[in-house]
């Protein structure tokens, strides 16, 4: 039966109220061209402390951004109060495009990626000559993360005052490392933050290590008065350090040009996400003797062409050996 006539009119046709609004559902998201820039500073527990401009605002991630998330030293748009009152939330409607991202998983065998930080120039491994004990599979690790991520990496000993870097320094001489010796003296002069600042000038630089190395001591004696955070002290009994950073912090360098982003102490870094042909590009020497490997080279068989490219004269067997270290990084545990 019809319920209206021949010649109805708008006025006529019936219709359900939307009950979550009179808005009509649409699947056009707004382009938020009024967004302002801003730089995520550390995330605690879905907000998001953001810098724009010289404020310091507290945002959350926009719904539309679904299941994208945002970690420190991205760049964002934000919308909403940006003026960083107490008691104010913005919005983070866009993250921009980034230029580098450095990763880890829980194990090898953990498929789930943790993003680290986004958008660092540099990684600064942080290890101890003792107290605790260096971990040399860990720095290798590291090492491996920082080439895959497309980061320079910076080798930072501390407490020289104790042992001599000679022994691990000699490890990773063919590696063409950049690295900085410390001792807690110098800590407490200001001299080792000085030559290390040197490293860090116009750069973004994540500072990783394993707990109880001076990684965030070293850290605070970098930036400026006011900006601390509290450090631990090592176990005597385990070795091993207590976590007293337990999220990411990006802090200025007080001359303005340069970010350091201290990050929680570790004890695994796993490497399920390595792509191995991206860790062979830190090795331009070996680079070319990739051309000819059977496709899918792990770089460590009887195929491989980088032993005849060696055998050949193009590059040095240390080199070789140094890079199949590396990669065989995921079948060997930090502490084997």
């Amino acid at each position: 039966m019809r319920r209206y006539g021949k010649h109805t009119d708008e006025d006529d046709i019936r219709q359900r109220p939307n009950p979550k609004g009179n808005r009509a559902r649409t699947n056009i998201r707004p382009k938020h061209e009024d967004a302002s820039e801003g730089f995520v500073l550390t995330v605690d527990r879905g907000r998001l402390t953001c810098l724009v401009e010289d404020r310091k605002v507290t945002a959350m991630k926009a719904r539309e951004l679904g299941r994208k998330a945002a970690v420190v030293g991205d760049r964002v748009s934000l919308v909403g109060d940006l003026s960083g009152k107490k008691d104010t939330l913005a919005r983070i409607v866009r993250i921009e495009e980034r230029k580098s991202v450095l990763r880890r998983t829980a194990d090898d065998d953990d498929p789930y990626e943790r993003v680290v930080v986004a958008n660092a120039d540099q990684l600064a491994i942080v290890t101890a000559l003792a107290d605790p004990e260096p971990r040399p599979r860990m720095i290798d690790r590291c090492l491996v993360a920082a080439y895959d991520a497309g980061l320079e990496p910076l080798l930072v000993l501390t407490k020289s005052d104790l042992t001599s870097p000679d022994k691990i320094l000699e490890v990773y001489s063919t590696f063409g490392l950049n690295y900085v010796v410390t001792n807690r003296e110098e800590l407490e002069t200001g001299d080792a933050a000085e030559r290390v600042r040197e490293r860090l000038e116009g750069r973004i630089t994540a500072f990783v290590g394993h707990s109880g190395v001076g990684k965030t001591t070293l850290v605070n004696s970098l930036v400026a008065e006011g900006r601390q955070r509290a450090t631990g002290h090592v176990n005597k009994v385990t070795g091993r350090g207590r976590h007293t950073t337990t999220s990411a912090l990006a802090l200025p360098l007080p001359s303005g040009d340069g970010w350091v982003i201290d990050t929680p102490g570790v004890r695994s870094f796993g490497l399920h996400h390595v792509d191995p042909s991206r860790v062979v590009l830190a090795f331009p020497d070996l680079v070319p003797g990739t051309e000819e490997c059977p496709r899918a080279c792990s770089h460590d068989e009887p195929d491989c062409a980088l032993d005849q490219w060696v055998e050949d004269g193009h590059a040095d067997p240390a080199r070789l050996y140094s890079l199949r270290r590396l990669l065989g990084t995921r079948e060997r545990r930090e502490g084997d």
